[in-house]
Formats: structure tokens, sequence, C-alpha cells
């Protein structure tokens, strides 16, 4: 059972994985026991009938795809049917757009909820890519906008997106349109003779 809990565990932390302290804690094993369960289902992941593996990676243990297979991965990137971006990788986008450079934690504090896997698509499609390191703690990486955003997006620089305050404008103007003002509503009361 333990072997299929850190299987999920692995998938739910993404691509910040899990170093052998944090297996050894949630599953509140010793480190043998740990080192012993990881390099089982390290062992699993091996057979050729499987697309992914677990490697260890910058002190943490991950699950990643296998390099044999990449042309494929490739393919579906480039692949026009599935070149096309979810309403999470639009708000994503939007974030780095108007706040570029930002870190994924930033862009995550923004959306409420994770996004490394869809920073990890906007990378690979060429609408984000990473300029450098940033001063915070653990140095993480920055992200801008690329070029082949702004081509697919027909802007000739960033400054041609619109401003924050027009939209917001927009928004509020929608709101009220949507919701009239009671006391100012087109119907009157009956008056009783």
């Amino acid at each position: 059972m333990n072997k299929a809990v850190l299987e999920g565990l692995l998938f739910v932390v993404g691509e910040d994985g899990l170093t052998l302290d944090q297996i050894e804690d949630v599953l509140e094993i010793d480190e043998d026991s740990s080192k012993k369960l990881i390099m089982e289902l390290k062992k699993d992941y091996e057979d050729e009938s499987r697309g992914l593996r677990i490697d260890f990676l910058g002190n943490r243990f991950k699950i990643t795809t296998k390099f044999e297979h990449k042309e494929y991965y490739q393919k579906l990137i480039e692949n026009p049917a599935t070149n096309f971006l979810s309403q999470a990788a639009l708000e994503t986008l939007a974030i780095i757009a108007y706040n570029e450079p930002v870190t994924r934690i930033q862009i995550d504090t923004i959306r409420g909820v994770g996004s490394s896997s869809i920073v990890r698509k906007l990378v690979a499609k060429g609408f984000i890519k990473e300029v450098g390191r940033s001063d915070l703690p653990g140095r993480p990486i920055l992200y801008e906008t690329t070029s082949e955003f702004l081509d697919y997006f027909g802007l000739s620089s960033i400054d041609d997106l619109p401003k924050l305050d027009d939209i917001l404008e927009s928004v509020k103007q929608e709101e009220v349109d949507d919701n009239p003002d009671l006391y100012t509503s087109k119907y009157t009361e009956i008056e009783e003779e």
C-alpha cells in the first residue's frame, strides 16, 4: 500500500518532487524503508511497457517521462489539433504578461491554484520563457512572454495589451448592467385608488 501512496504523492507534487525526508515524514517510515520503497517503485517504472520513470533530480525524487519517447511528446506539442489554450492557460498567460518577469509561486498566488503543469506547457509551446532567477529565497525561475506569444495574439509589443484599468471598468459596467439597482428600476409601484 505504501508504494501506491508514494506513487500518488509523486504525482501530486509534480515537478517539485519529494525529498527522502518528506517521504519518511508523510509515510511515517524510517530512512531504510523509504529508500527501499522508492527503489521498488523506480524498478516498477523501468519496465518497457511504462511511459514514465522516477528520477532523482535536484535532491528530489520526481516522476518524469522517458527520454526515448521524446519525439512523440514533441509531435503532440506541435500538432495543430492539440495546440489550443485552455482557460487556465489563458489565465496564466495573462498573469505573466501583465506582471512579467514573474515566478511560478507568484502566478500560483494570483490564480489561487497550482500552475506548474500549465507553466511547463506554455514553455513547451514557446509562449513563455525562463529569463533568469529572482532574488527571493530559493532563487525561483522568472518567466516572461515570448515573441511567439505576441504573434499568436496579434500584438506588436507587450505595450499593446489592453490596460488593466480599462478591463476593470468594463467588468464593473457589465456587473451593473446585469444587476440593475432596484431603486432605479424601470418598474414602479401601482398606486391604490
